[in-house]
């Protein structure tokens, strides 16, 4: 069975302040024409359909286009599809009894009252069915309520527990659709800048990759760096686009897995998705990035970092050379030498810095209360930090 894994389209999604609608419909008209030439047997979308919870009339258009290529496609495709953390489970959910008449499946949410399990469609090939669990992005909240008896404390709980609840039988294959933050063991996978703000400080949403090593394939979404997670058959396929100045060097594109009979080893490969105008970055002075401007890089979406010493007004000179222009940084010896100064401050005994801090702001160093009475706090502070490790 041959399998097109995609996920995290973020359809109405801006870089900085650019809307990147042309692009999207770009890529998206390049998947539909993939799927022409390779005919898979199944598209998988594990997440993240849409950026905002309430989509723009446009987002809606362009995923309404690009399903309805799809449909029309012959023979047809199943296209079975999960609500990420971004995606409304409501709005994502409408028209889905209609979508389902065209082989397009769609789960939203995780099951709900005792009697209900994960979505599953069981799709066959020549070695016999292959069954698909669609499982959308989940919270602890939406589920402690279904376990009387036992903790949902996490989210690793959460998901561990809702899969040990269905009745997988592990003679069959299994394939896996999540959009959660999976982790193996102490390895986390690559972030990016791009989805770095949707993970939790603390690594509160942490789902272990052991409670779902049992599928013969784990299609996830999230991350925005294709990439395996402890395992080979685990795998997030990235974003189809770039989504920020830190994915430049990621090689976007489609994953395509080719399963077998079972208890074989997947097939793994990779269509590349190459689009311009690209998002990079640049660094030099302000003479030598305008030099490497030329008719096939000028239009890209560019962080420029200039070296420059004394530099007047250079964003209006580079918008001459490069009209989508993310930022503009300064990184020169003066710049640097401020910063290592803030490191150095930073270093400092926190008492010996709060001490100069209210010198500075009061014209008078701190009396001998005034000192005990900040000693006490820098104390509490530390016995609570030790408490919480």
């Amino acid at each position: 069975m041959k399998i097109f894994h995609l996920s995290d389209l973020h359809i109405g999604k801006q870089l900085y302040f650019y809307d990147l609608k042309n692009l999207q419909k770009k890529v998206l008209q390049m998947i539909i024409e993939q799927a022409k030439v390779h005919r898979p047997d199944v598209i998988l979308i594990a997440g993240d359909i849409y950026d905002k919870a309430v989509p723009s009339g446009d987002a809606y258009d362009l995923f309404d286009d690009f399903l309805n290529q799809l449909a029309d496609i012959r023979p047809s495709i199943p296209v079975l599809m999960i609500a990420g953390n971004h995606d409304h489970a409501s709005r994502l959910n409408y028209a889905s009894g209609f979508l389902k008449k065209h082989r397009i499946y769609v789960s939203v949410l995780p099951p709900q009252e005792e009697g209900q399990y994960l979505d599953k469609i069981v799709l066959e090939d020549e070695f016999g069915p292959v069954n698909f669990y669609l499982l959308p992005f989940t919270k602890p909240g939406y589920v402690r309520h279904l376990w009387k008896d036992k903790a949902v404390t996490d989210y690793n709980s959460a998901v561990k527990m809702l899969i040990e609840r269905e009745n997988i039988d592990d003679q069959e294959r299994n394939i896996i659709i999540a959009h959660q933050f999976f982790v193996s063991g102490e390895d986390e996978p690559e972030k990016s800048d791009s989805e770095l703000t949707y993970i939790s400080v603390g690594g509160l949403d942490k789902v272990d990759v052991s409670c779902i090593e049992r599928f013969d394939y784990a299609a996830l979404g999230h991350i925005h760096r294709p990439q395996k997670i402890g395992q080979e058959h685990i795998r997030y396929c990235g974003t189809p686009l770039k989504y920020s100045v830190s994915e430049e060097h990621h090689k976007k594109g489609i994953l395509v897995v080719t399963l077998g009979e079972k208890g074989t080893p997947n097939q793994y490969q990779t269509i590349p998705l190459v689009l311009k105008p690209d998002v990079r970055s640049i660094r030099g002075s302000l003479k030598e990035v305008i030099e490497k401007a030329d008719e096939d890089n000028r239009n890209d979406y560019v962080s420029i970092t200039l070296t420059d010493e004394d530099v007047f007004r250079p964003k209006d000179q580079l918008e001459e050379h490069y009209p989508n222009i993310l930022e503009v940084k300064i990184d020169n010896q003066r710049i640097q030498a401020v910063l290592k100064e803030d490191d150095e401050e930073n270093m400092a005994d926190p008492m010996e810095a709060f001490s100069k801090f209210y010198e500075d702001m009061n014209g008078r160093e701190l009396n001998m209360e005034e000192e005990k009475m900040f000693a006490d706090i820098l104390e509490s502070a530390k016995q609570r930090m030790e408490r919480e490790e």
